[in-house]
């Protein structure tokens, strides 16, 4: 197929890497406001060219949107004013109800299947992109009784050469279940992220001190707003749901060692410990 990706960072540029070394495409267009990344995503081969919003859609089977999750809302209606009946749309946001009720409406809407490949880093850009990066990983499609049969067909093809594990789920499910395990990580990491170098001043003592435990708690600290924010406010009732539920434990560990009751600080930490069983 031919295929455009709009966005080529991180996720766009890994999936297009992928999608060619599967041979799913014979064509890569590249459209992305940032020059800069097609500069580069053209030297590393990610895509064949870059092209503008309307050339890159009429010339291609496939259009991928990875974008952040409010640039796609705004975007998608008008990428599906652009196709015919013959061509896919899909997308790669972390949140997927409100980009799914921004088409519900709309004529093309069968056109569209909403997808989010459950894979990340903290970086960005073309440079950042790894082929081999979603394997092993769960692709989750969403509200697929609303799209086309031959759309998700395309999709399907997709996930499978990515070779993620494909799941279906209601996006409205997807984004609660999200907010537990993924949002509120980030938020946690964030938070961290700030209270130690509030405390620590010394830069160079964070740098000596800090071991790998702390290092990978605070590696999503170094997500970019650009992409988080939106995230945030399109799942805003969900993460508020988990955020305060983070707020409850974090007080639980607060009050057991301010009463210097350290029995129920053991029973926290054992019950924590029932994740072993479920992230091997």
């Amino acid at each position: 197929m031919k295929i455009s990706i709009i966005g080529v960072g991180l996720i766009g540029g890994s999936m297009a890497l992928k999608l060619r070394e599967k041979n799913i495409a014979s064509f890569i267009y590249g459209i992305d406001n940032n020059i800069q990344h097609i500069s580069d995503a053209l030297d590393l081969k990610i895509i064949d060219a870059g092209a503008d919003l309307e050339e890159g859609i009429k010339n291609s089977d496939l259009i991928i949107l990875a974008i952040p999750v409010d640039a796609a809302r705004k975007l998608l209606p008008s990428v599906l004013d652009l196709v015919s009946d013959q061509q896919t749309v899909m997308d790669a946001g972390s949140t997927k109800a409100g980009i799914v009720n921004a088409v519900k409406d709309h004529p093309k809407r069968s056109r569209f299947v909403a997808f989010h490949p459950m894979w990340g880093t903290e970086n960005n850009g073309p440079k950042s992109a790894i082929a081999e990066s979603f394997s092993g990983k769960a692709g989750v499609i969403c509200n697929k009784e609303e799209s086309a049969e031959d759309a998700l067909n395309i999709v399907e093809q997709v996930v499978n050469a990515l070779d993620m594990h494909m799941i279906y789920m209601d996006a409205g499910d997807h984004d609660v279940h999200t907010a537990y395990i993924s949002h509120i990580s980030h938020i946690t990491s964030y938070a961290l992220a700030n209270t130690v170098l509030e405390k620590e001043r010394e830069e160079e003592t964070i740098f000596q001190l800090a071991s790998s435990g702390f290092s990978s708690t605070v590696r999503l600290a170094k997500s970019h707003p650009e992409m988080w924010v939106p995230i945030f406010k399109q799942n805003k009732e969900n993460v508020l749901d988990v955020l305060n539920e983070h707020i409850s434990q974090l007080r639980k560990f607060k009050s057991a060692l301010e009463k210097e009751n350290y029995e129920y600080l053991e029973e926290l930490i054992t019950n924590a410990n029932r994740i072993r069983g479920i992230l091997r």
